[in-house]
């Protein structure tokens, strides 16, 4: 393998690979750019930073494209890089990488950027190993679902569900009646048999306050001596369950631990899902929960909230009543 020096007599080459390389990230079509418009910009940096191609064999390979503190940054920014799919797994990618950091400091930078698709999950991984951390986030919404939310000051209303393991559907509803005014004013609380060995009530105050659906998770698991779970889509955009066993909350999930905050690394694991206590309380297969109680950095890299949610009260046998 040869990593060489990229000049404008390559473009057909380049071509080539960038064509393969569009195919394969399946980008939506408002990120796409055509050969002519991106080629003005890879010839600037063919001239004025650092290209390089990679070449099995006299094969092209791969390639490398980055800009040395212009165009706004002061990092030596990565633009491009490809590796050719049956040429990875071979170091391709970091020795073209690696390629970059002598010019650099000869240019006077500190840092290297880049920027990578969500879903490009294989890249990411490449990266984190780098060493690079993310620094800002490119978001994007369909312009009709902006034009919407941007004329109203309303956040998305917020739904959930407790789900108490008993057939004792009376004593349920006595314990809601009971405890649900030591909380707060609810408009109205409904208590329904799910027919699977659970109870399932949902609360206007619940759905309002998430305290209060804590609260009653507390109460209920501590007077009926059983196991509950506490479903919630928060703000149409995250995921929450709570588990609750003898008075006690026992574990917490959340799809996106950072979604209202940052947090510590050790804090932001306590919001994964324990699924061998899941399993426990619930009777699901441990591997599934693990496989749909995903994490993420960002709503946008899960399945729509209320299909996750679905997804993970499916794992546990449960039916979530958000519907509303």
């Amino acid at each position: 393998m040869t990593i060489r020096p990229a000049t404008e007599a390559d473009e057909a080459l380049l071509r080539g690979l960038w064509e393969e390389f569009e195919v394969e990230l399946g980008a939506e079509e408002y990120l796409r750019e055509t050969w002519e418009e991106a080629w003005d910009d890879l010839a600037q940096t063919i001239r004025e930073g650092v290209a390089l191609i990679a070449e099995e064999d006299g094969e092209p390979a791969g390639f490398v494209f980055c800009v040395l503190g212009e165009r706004g940054r002061k990092t030596a920014h990565v633009t491009d890089i490809y590796v050719r799919p049956d040429m990875r797994d071979r170091g391709l990618g970091r020795a073209l990488l690696a390629e970059l950091v002598t010019p650099a400091r000869e240019a006077g930078l500190a840092h290297v950027s880049l920027e990578v698709l969500v879903h490009n999950a294989d890249a990411r991984r490449l990266y984190d190993r780098l060493g690079f951390v993310p620094v800002d986030v490119f978001m994007v919404a369909p312009l009709g679902a902006f034009a919407e939310r941007i004329g109203s000051d309303e956040r998305p209303a917020s739904y959930g569900s407790l789900h108490v393991q008993t057939d004792d559907e009376a004593g349920v509803e006595r314990a809601v009646t009971k405890f649900m005014p030591r909380v707060g004013h609810t408009a109205w609380s409904e208590v329904t048999r799910a027919g699977n060995g659970w109870v399932t009530v949902i609360d206007d105050l619940c759905d309002r306050d998430r305290s209060a659906q804590r609260r009653l998770g507390v109460e209920l698991s501590e007077r009926m001596g059983v196991p509950v779970v506490a479903f919630a889509v928060e703000q149409d955009a995250v995921v929450r369950f709570l588990m609750f066993e003898r008075g006690r909350m026992v574990d917490e999930y959340l799809s996106v631990p950072t979604y209202y905050g940052d947090l510590n690394k050790a804090d932001e694991l306590s919001l994964s899902a324990n699924a061998t206590l899941v399993a426990r309380l619930t009777g699901a297969d441990p591997a599934l929960v693990r496989a749909v109680a995903r994490t993420a950095s960002s709503p946008s890299e899960l399945p729509p909230p209320r299909e996750l949610l679905e997804q993970i009260a499916g794992a546990m046998r449960l039916e979530p009543r958000i519907e509303r």
